[in-house]
């Protein structure tokens, strides 16, 4: 879908949105140095509060160096399900005002106001909406108003913390030069460091960089990060729905009981939609177990849980579903497994509980599978399945 970059495009995104949690449950730790994640010296900083950032914590950052840097912040497991919770009531509120909204992620939403000036200022309205947000919720949210969702997303960042900002379409550019590469999205840390090798420290150094260049060193990608850099961004918000899913089912040639064998097989069907969620750069906020019996009967379970995309926090759910669902102890001919309420999002939030060998786990298997084939790697249980 290509879209002309002559809207107006609100990004919305609630700041250091697990710390502001927390403080919402625990006014002491207003003002505190806050470190969210794993406790453990092997955890991973899920989210820091803006007073531990300025002694150089970040999110993503083994939790022992972070203890080290900012050895008075209090830290905290975290609670991913109250989270969520907060989450979701934020869309509620967007939701009940917004004409057209995008929920980016757990934190973040992306709303088309184009055209609506004609009836009532696009900037006094969602500086409302924002307002509506932090008494509805008492969450502290920043929004950036601009033509296209890359523009609005870096002027949010400059808003923060809590804060506005609008650039207009002849203030894009200015707006953007004196920026560093590093503020454009989809710029990670390995583009950042070579860009930088080529000596282009700033967007404005980028936007005089030839395309043809770009593309040669970093193929497509590279066009769309010198598009970015030059304010254009076609992409349109897509309406949030709670329907999107991913899903996957089997109907057995002969009809069983082996229970070993159903539950080897869910085990193995949730591990692969959750490499697809991963894949696809989601997450997940519902699953759903399916059976049908032998006589055609059909049932289904499901359970709204914490947005996720990790085989382990999904297969136990799934077998707690299973658990409960099959209590007739007939024969089954079909059994399935949906994952739904999807956002958009990397897998962040598990950090609470994972370890940095955890994560690095996740990386390394999905790397092996893109490259040659989900089944390259799977739990033994899988293969037991007859799902290699």
């Amino acid at each position: 879908m290509i879209v002309a970059d002559n809207r107006t495009i609100a990004h919305l995104d609630l700041d250091t949105f697990f710390v502001s949690c927390e403080r919402l449950r625990n006014a002491a730790l207003k003002d505190k140095p806050i470190i969210i994640g794993g406790l453990s010296d092997r955890g991973v900083v899920a989210s820091c509060s803006y007073e531990t950032r300025f002694y150089g914590v970040h999110a993503g950052m083994p939790m022992k160096m972070a203890r080290q840097l900012c050895s008075e912040a209090i830290v905290m497991r975290g609670d991913i399900e109250a989270y969520s919770n907060c989450s979701n009531l934020v869309t509620q509120v967007i939701a009940n005002k917004a004409p057209v909204y995008e929920k980016a992620s757990i934190d973040e939403h992306y709303l088309d106001v184009s055209g609506m000036d004609k009836f009532y200022g696009t900037w006094q309205w969602t500086n409302e909406l924002r307002n509506e947000v932090i008494r509805e919720t008492g969450l502290p949210i920043s929004f950036g108003l601009s033509i296209n969702k890359t523009v609005s997303k870096i002027a949010t960042g400059q808003a923060k913390p809590n804060g506005a900002k609008q650039v207009c379409q002849p203030e894009v550019k200015p707006f953007l030069a004196p920026l560093s590469i590093k503020k454009i999205p989809g710029v990670g840390q390995k583009n950042y460091q070579l860009l930088r090798n080529m000596g282009i420290p700033t967007i404005e150094v980028l936007t005089m960089v030839p395309v043809e260049m770009m593309q040669k060193v970093l193929g497509k990608e590279g066009v769309h990060i010198w598009e970015k850099a030059n304010g254009i961004d076609r992409a349109p918000v897509i309406p949030y729905s709670e329907q999107k899913s991913i899903s996957t089912e089997r109907t057995f040639s002969t009809d069983t009981t082996d229970i070993i064998f159903l539950n080897n097989l869910l085990v193995a069907m949730t591990e692969g939609l959750a490499f697809e969620l991963r894949k696809q750069q989601k997450l997940a906020g519902c699953i759903t177990v399916k059976i049908r019996y032998a006589n055609f009967d059909t049932h289904t379970q499901q359970i709204a849980i914490p947005y996720n995309a990790s085989d382990h926090i999904l297969i136990r759910k799934a077998k707690e579903l299973f658990q409960k669902l099959y209590n007739r102890r007939m024969l089954i001919r079909l059994l399935g497994v949906r994952l739904s309420n999807l956002v958009q999002g990397f897998q962040q939030i598990d950090l609470f509980e994972d370890t940095t060998e955890l994560a690095n786990l996740y990386q390394a298997m999905d790397k092996i599978r893109y490259r040659y084939g989900e089944a390259a790697v799977q739990r033994a249980v899988g293969l037991r399945a007859g799902l290699a």
